[in-house]
C-alpha cells in the first residue's frame, strides 16, 4: 500500500511539473511589474505566476511553522503549571491526611 501512494505521488509531482511547463512555454509575454517606485525586469507571465505561488507556499509554511512552535511553547508551559497544581494538591492531601 505505500509503495502504491508514493507511485501515485511521483505521477502526481510529474503531472504538476507537466502542466507548469506547458503554462509557462504557452505564456512568453514579458512584462515588468511595477511597484509604486521600483520596477523589475521584464520576464514572462508564467515566471511571475510561479514565483508568487512558490513565495505563497513558502509564506505559509513559515506562518504554519511559527504557530505550530506557539502552540508547542504554550503546551509546555500549561504542562509544566499542571504538574505543579498535581504536587501542591498532593502535598495538600498529604498534610490532610496527618491532621485526619
Amino acid at each position: 500500500m505505500a509503495g502504491l501512494r508514493k507511485i501515485l505521488i511521483i505521477l502526481l509531482v510529474l503531472a504538476l511539473v507537466l502542466l507548469a511547463l506547458v503554462f509557462s512555454l504557452n505564456n512568453q509575454m514579458a512584462v515588468s511589474l511595477n511597484f509604486l517606485l521600483f520596477e523589475t525586469q521584464p520576464h514572462g507571465v508564467a515566471v511571475w505566476i510561479i514565483m508568487s505561488f512558490v513565495v505563497g507556499a513558502l509564506v505559509g509554511v513559515l506562518l504554519t511553522s511559527l504557530a505550530t512552535i506557539g502552540t508547542s511553547v504554550s503546551r509546555r508551559t500549561l504542562k509544566k503549571r499542571l504538574d505543579r497544581t498535581e504536587q501542591a494538591l498532593e502535598k495538600t492531601k498529604a498534610q490532610n491526611d496527618r491532621t485526619l
